[in-house]
C-alpha cells in the first residue's frame, strides 16, 4: 500500500476557494449513505490508512487526509468529526475482517465450533489482528467514553457475552466479559509486549488460562 500513497503537498489544500467540497452527512448522524457519498467514505478511510502505513498514525492528521485526498479538510471533520472520529472509523474499517471471521467464519472462531471452542479463538484472533496495528488503537483511546460506546466494542461485548451465556457460565455474565475483553485492552497489551518483552504465545496461553478459569466450573 505504502508505495502506492502520492507524496505529501507543500501546502495542504484550503476550503474553498480550493478543491471541491464532498457532500457528506455529519459526524454523529447515521443515515444510509448514499452509493456516491459511501464512495467518497471510503476515499477518505483509504487515504488515512494509506498514510498510516507510510508515516505512522503521529502523522495523521484532519488536514493530512485532506490533502491526501484532494478535498478541502471541512470535508473530513464534517464526514468524521475530529482526529479520534477519524482514527476509530479508520479502526471499524479494519475491523470489518476480524467481525467476519468470528461472526461467520471457520472454526474454532466462527459458528460451527461450541462456545467454549470460540471463547479460546477469540482472545487470540483479536490480539494478533491488533497487534499490527497497536498504535492507531493506543491513538483511539485518548476518548475513553467513546473507546466504551463505538460499535465495535459493543459487538464485541455482546459476542462475548453470548458465548459465555452458551457455555452455561452463571453470575452476571455482561461483567465478566467485560473483564475478559480488559485482557485483551490495548494498552496492556502494548505494555505487555513492548515493555515486559512478553511474547506472544505467553500472552495466548494467559487467555487461555483464564477463559478455563471461567468456564471449567460451569462445564463441572
Amino acid at each position: 500500500m505504502a508505495d502506492r500513497c502520492p507524496p505529501p503537498p507543500a501546502e495542504p489544500p484550503t476550503d474553498p476557494p480550493g478543491p471541491v467540497e464532498i457532500d457528506l452527512a455529519p459526524h454523529g448522524e447515521q443515515p444510509p449513505l448514499r452509493a456516491d457519498a459511501a464512495r467518497n467514505r471510503a476515499r477518505l478511510l483509504d487515504a488515512a490508512s494509506c498514510l498510516v502505513t507510510r508515516d505512522g498514525v503521529a502523522s495523521l492528521t484532519m488536514e493530512a487526509v485532506a490533502a491526501a485526498a484532494q478535498v478541502g479538510k471541512g470535508t473530513v471533520f464534517r464526514r468524521f468529526g475530529d482526529r479520534i472520529g477519524l482514527l476509530q472509523a479508520l479502526l471499524e474499517h479494519r475491523e470489518e475482517q476480524l467481525q467476519h471471521a468470528f461472526m461467520a467464519g471457520p472454526p474454532p472462531l466462527g459458528p460451527d465450533a461450541s462456545a467454549g471452542e470460540r471463547l479460546h479463538a477469540f482472545g487470540p484472533a483479536v490480539i494478533r489482528h491488533e497487534h499490527p496495528y497497536g498504535d492507531l488503537y493506543l491513538a483511539c483511546r485518548s476518548d475513553l467514553v467513546r473507546t466504551y460506546t463505538v460499535p465495535a466494542h459493543r459487538l464485541r461485548l455482546a459476542h462475548v457475552t453470548m458465548l459465555l451465556r452458551a457455555a452455561g457460565v452463571d453470575g452476571d455474565v455482561e461483567l465478566l466479559a467485560q473483564a475478559l475483553l480488559g485482557f485483551l485492552d490495548p494498552g496492556l497489551v502494548d505494555h505487555l509486549l513492548a515493555r515486559r518483552h512478553f511474547p506472544l504465545d505467553r500472552l495466548e496461553a494467559g487467555w487461555h488460562d483464564l477463559v478455563d478459569r471461567v468456564v471449567r466450573p460451569a462445564a463441572a
